[in-house]
Formats: C-alpha cells, sequence, structure tokens
C-alpha cells in the first residue's frame, strides 16, 4: 500500500491548524488520519494534534489478522478516545475553551477492505475507472439546509454559513461519528482532505489530477495542493493519498 501525505498553510491563514498521518501500524494495518483544527489561536492546531496523536496511540495494537467487524470497533474507540482527549484539555485549560477539530479516519484491512469514520467536514474521496465519488458526508450547517430543501447544492458552494458545523471532536464530552465498511479495488485511490482542498477544487478537477495515469501519487498529491492554492488558498490544505494493488506496484 503506497500513501502519501502533504500539508500546506495557504495563502490566508496566519498558522496551519490541520493535521495528518499515513502509514503502518504495530499490529501491519494501513491507517490514515486528517483532522483539521478550530478554536482561535494555537487552539486549532493544539486540537488536530491531540486528535491525531490519540487516535494512532489508540489503533496501534490492532493486530493485522483483524476482522473488519473488529477494525470498525477499534476505529469507533479510538476516535472516541481522541474525542475524550480533546475535550479533556479544552475543560482544563481556559486558552483550550471550545477548540475542536474534524476528523476523517481510513484503515485498511486486507487491503480489500475499507473502514472509514469521520466527523466533521473533512472529507474521503474515492477516485476509479468508474470516476470519483464522495464518500463521506459532510456534517455542516449547509449541507442541512441542503439535505432538508432549504438550498441548492450551487448555493451551498457560495453560502456565507458552509464553514459551520454541526458536528466536531472535542467540542462535547460524547461524540457522534459516522462509520462505514467499505470493499476496496486493487487500482483505486483514496483521497483524504481537509476543506481546504475540497472548498477550492470541484469533483472535476480532483478527478482531472487524481485520475491522472501519468502521474504519481506524490505528484498528484503536489498538483492538487498547487492548484488549491491557484484556486485562492483561502484555508490549510492537507491531502492524503492512498493507493494499492497494479496500479501502485513499483512505488511502494
Amino acid at each position: 500500500m503506497l500513501t502519501v501525505n502533504r500539508s500546506d498553510i495557504g495563502r490566508i491563514r496566519m498558522a496551519n491548524e490541520d493535521r495528518s498521518w499515513a502509514g503502518v501500524t504495530a499490529g501491519g494495518l494501513t491507517l490514515a488520519i486528517v483532522a483539521d483544527g478550530m478554536g482561535g489561536h494555537q487552539a486549532g492546531d493544539v486540537a488536530s494534534q491531540l486528535a491525531v496523536d490519540a487516535f494512532r496511540e489508540a489503533m496501534e495494537p490492532l493486530p493485522a489478522e483483524a476482522s473488519a467487524d473488529e477494525a470498525s470497533r477499534m476505529l469507533q474507540e479510538a476516535i472516541r478516545r481522541a474525542n475524550e482527549v480533546v475535550y479533556d484539555m479544552a475543560s482544563r485549560n481556559e486558552q483550550y475553551h471550545n477548540m475542536g477539530t474534524t476528523v476523517v479516519a481510513a484503515l485498511f484491512v486486507e487491503e480489500t477492505r475499507l473502514i472509514l469514520g469521520h466527523i466533521g467536514d473533512s472529507r474521503a474521496y474515492r477516485i476509479s475507472e468508474q470516476g470519483i465519488a464522495q464518500l463521506t458526508e459532510d456534517h455542516t450547517l449547509v449541507n442541512e439546509l441542503v439535505r432538508s430543501g432549504q438550498i441548492s447544492f450551487e448555493e451551498a458552494a457560495h453560502h456565507p454559513r458552509r464553514n459551520v458545523l454541526t458536528r466536531a471532536l472535542g467540542t462535547d464530552e460524547e461524540v457522534e461519528l459516522d462509520v462505514q465498511a467499505l470493499d476496496w479495488r486493487p487500482g483505486d485511490i483514496l483521497l483524504l482532505c481537509s476543506d481546504g482542498l475540497s472548498g477550492m477544487l470541484g469533483d472535476t478537477e480532483l478527478l482531472q489530477v487524481a485520475g491522472d495515469a501519468g502521474l504519481s501519487l506524490e505528484a498528484k498529491a503536489d498538483r492538487l495542493i498547487s492548484q488549491a492554492l491557484a484556486a485562492g488558498g483561502d484555508d490549510n490544505i492537507t491531502v492524503v493519498l492512498m493507493q494499492s494493488g497494479a496500479a501502485a506496484d513499483g512505488e511502494e
């Protein structure tokens, strides 16, 4: 399994509050996480870093022979553990009051089964021969308005409150997360990203780059960052790409 991890502060922000990690656990499973922190000066980056560290630590004991059900339970427990850590820090320190973070996490079991967990508006996409498919649903006010028919999808893209989250990790003692298990095909690419990428580039642009067979996975990640910056770079930009199978042969 090949993994590539890139992040950029963007053109507007004074600090990078995104954190991410992709690699192999001690148990031998491929894992990745993207967290986009919030909470003001030095709070957002603290929240996202705490979440990534707590999640990774909780996932380390999962053995390579774990079933998809076991992996799903462990991933849920790891995200809830991350929520406890961030919430506790925010509760005990005035400067971190109300800090939180989005999370999107991916775990591959035997490289043919993908477990996804997420809270907030950091996204996961599948890029395949069939095109691009968004695998996660944003936990945002604007998405709720779209689902209820109050605004159109096109209106949502420019809505003044499009960044208001309805769920985040670390802001409450208990957290609700979405978890799903998906079959994974060799050669398909998984894209995890913060909204600094998805807010700047549409599906067509993401597919044009990530689906380009002439580019290495590293080149794809670099080009996605560059295009998000060229489109405005209004936020921190984080990209994780993961691929297994014949299309990744020779690159691992």
